[in-house]
C-alpha cells in the first residue's frame, strides 16, 4: 500500500473510531453478548459486516436517497423507536425475574434469535445510517476517485471490525467477575433503561423530521 493509500485508510480508520466510539444502542447490545457469551462472537461477526455493508454503501454515493425519500428516513425511525423500546423492555423484565448464568459460557439464547437481534441492532437505527452512509459517505466524496474511496471505506470497515471484536471479547474475559445475579439483574436493568431513553431520543427526532 503507498503512503498515499494508507493515508486514506486511515482517515477513514480514525473517522469510523470518533463516531462509533459513542454510547449507542448497537454498542450496549454488543456488550452485553459479550459479558452473558451469548454467541458473542457472531454478534461481533454481523455487527461488522453490517456495518462494512453501510460504510460503502455511503463511499458509493447511495447517502443521497435519504434526501430523497425522506419518507424512508421516517419510517425506519418510526422502526428504531419501537424496537429500541421494545428491547428495552424485555431488558428490565430480565433484570426483574433474573438472568440465567451460566459459568461455562454455552450460549444460552438460540441462533436465529441472536441474528434477528443483531440486525435490528445494526438496521433498525437511524444513527447508525447517520454514522456510516451519511457522514462516511458524505466525507468520502473529497476523494473524486473511487479506489481512494475503496481504501477510506476499507480503513472505516477495519475499525468497525477490531471494535466489536474487542468489545465482546474484553466483556467476556470480563465477565468472570460478574457472574453473580445481584450484578447481571443491575446491568439488564441500566441497559433496559438507556435503551429506552434512547428510544424516547430517537421518537423526539422523529417528531422534529415530520415537522
Amino acid at each position: 500500500m503507498s503512503s498515499s493509500a494508507l493515508n486514506i485508510f486511515l482517515q477513514g480508520f480514525f473517522l469510523q473510531a470518533s463516531l462509533i466510539l459513542a454510547l449507542g444502542a448497537q454498542n450496549i447490545f454488543v456488550l452485553n453478548s459479550g459479558l452473558k457469551k451469548e454467541r458473542h462472537l457472531l454478534v461481533a461477526g454481523l455487527s461488522s459486516l453490517c456495518d462494512t455493508l453501510l460504510i460503502f454503501i455511503g463511499v458509493l454515493g447511495v447517502a443521497s436517497i435519504f434526501i430523497q425519500i425522506p419518507l424512508l428516513k421516517i419510517s425506519l425511525g418510526i422502526l428504531g423507536v419501537i424496537f429500541l423500546f421494545y428491547y428495552g423492555i424485555l431488558k428490565i423484565k430480565e433484570a426483574k425475574s433474573g438472568v440465567a448464568i451460566d459459568l461455562e459460557g454455552t450460549p444460552k439464547s438460540e441462533k436465529k434469535k441472536v441474528i434477528m437481534q443483531t440486525l435490528g441492532f445494526s438496521l433498525l437505527n437511524p444513527h447508525v445510517y447517520l454514522d456510516t452512509v451519511v457522514l462516511i459517505g458524505g466525507y468520502s466524496a473529497k476523494f473524486h476517485n473511487l479506489t481512494e474511496r475503496f481504501y477510506f471505506g476499507i480503513g472505516a470497515s477495519v475499525f468497525s471490525t477490531i471494535w466489536f471484536f474487542s468489545l465482546v471479547i474484553l466483556a467476556s474475559f470480563s465477565s468472570r467477575f460478574l457472574k453473580n445475579q445481584i450484578m447481571m439483574k443491575t446491568i439488564s436493568l441500566v441497559s433496559g433503561l438507556v435503551l429506552i431513553l434512547l428510544s424516547y431520543k430517537l421518537g423526539l427526532e422523529v417528531i422534529s423530521w415530520l415537522k
